[in-house]
């Protein structure tokens, strides 16, 4: 082929290469999500979605961040149906993107874990715990509360992911500021908590290393101690005598996408009774509706009225967010 025939379909194949990858869509009914979860929760529940509806389901999976500064690069083309797993602050700020959807099964979720125009509703709750390895820690000598922590015994013992690769973290992080005080206060005894912890780059080392034994101690989510425990880990779950927070993950139909008929059917289909019971048996995620009996459901695991849960201003460390990062980060800094 001659040079001069050629490079113009060169030409052609290299700038489709170079731009950004949007998402298949078969012939026949499917739906494109944009997921922040886990892939074997994905994969439980994509595969359950299309055996009961025929719905092909197109998965784009990355971390929530990216997921909604696509949403956003995409606003005047949608190419996703659906996001799932994203956090409330996310939702919140972002619903600009979403299309209102009453869902079949809102009157089944508590208000706070829903918007009030129907933009996004709430699927699972993860709760801020400590993890403890028993066969490192007995029964009984483990800490009860996060003041606990503070006992220079556990320095080094405590695995905790770094506020900049963990939105539990953050959350988890100015928990404890406000719980303890606030202001200066709160920051300082933060410090000395930071002092005594691992701080490692992924949620995932955190409660691997408890499991695995690496760590007597974690600070982590409800749901992954649990999971290790179900598998036969020495792990035990402790929810903090001074109180946690819930952290809700939610679902929303991406505004002007390619199909909100089947955005809908999905948003149904996930909140459904049946299928939060199959979740939870599977990977014991807290559901956001709150008419299963979860202590009659594997693992045992509290409802959530018995847990006591502290106050937290969600809306303002999200505004506060650059500030208190920059601060975590010193922290970090001056403590390793």
């Amino acid at each position: 082929m001659k040079i001069s025939a050629w490079f113009p379909a060169a030409l052609a194949v290299l700038l489709a290469l170079a731009l950004p990858a949007e998402p298949a869509r078969a012939a026949d009914k499917s739906v494109v999500i944009y997921s922040a979860n886990e892939s074997t929760l994905d994969g439980l529940v994509f595969d359950a979605f299309t055996k009961e509806t025929g719905i092909a389901v197109q998965p784009v999976q990355a971390g929530s961040g990216v997921i909604m500064k696509r949403i956003a690069s995409e606003k005047d083309r949608p190419q996703g149906d659906i996001v799932w797993g994203v956090s409330r602050s996310l939702l919140q700020t972002n619903s600009a993107y979403f299309a209102p959807y009453q869902s079949k099964n809102r009157d089944a979720i508590p208000a706070e874990y829903r918007d009030p125009n129907d933009l996004w509703i709430g699927t699972n709750l993860h709760l801020l715990v400590l993890l403890q390895n028993t066969k490192l820690v007995p029964e009984g000598q483990g800490p009860k509360s996060w003041a606990d922590l503070l006992d220079p015994k556990w320095k080094g013992k405590i695995a905790f992911t770094d506020p900049a690769n963990s939105g539990s973290a953050y959350t988890n992080t100015t928990l404890l500021v406000q719980l303890w005080g606030g202001g200066n206060a709160g920051w300082d005894k933060v410090e000395k908590l930071y002092a005594n912890m691992k701080v490692l780059n992924k949620s995932s080392l955190v409660f691997q290393g408890v499991g695995n034994g690496e760590y007597p101690l974690g600070v982590s989510l409800e749901y992954a101690g649990y999971l290790w425990a179900s598998d036969g880990a020495p792990v035990k779950v402790i929810y903090p005598s001074d109180g946690t927070v819930v952290a809700m993950e939610g679902v929303a139909i991406i505004k002007g996408g390619p199909d909100p008929e089947t955005a809908k059917t999905f948003v149904d289909f996930i909140n459904r009774k049946d299928i939060r019971e199959l979740i939870f048996r599977k990977t014991f995620r807290r559901p956001a509706r709150q008419d299963l009996d979860l202590t009659k459901l594997p693992g045992g695991m509290p409802n959530l009225a018995s847990v006591k849960l502290a106050s937290y201003d969600e809306a303002g460390w999200t505004k506060e967010r650059p500030q208190a990062m920059a601060k975590i980060k010193e922290i970090i800094e001056q403590t390793r």
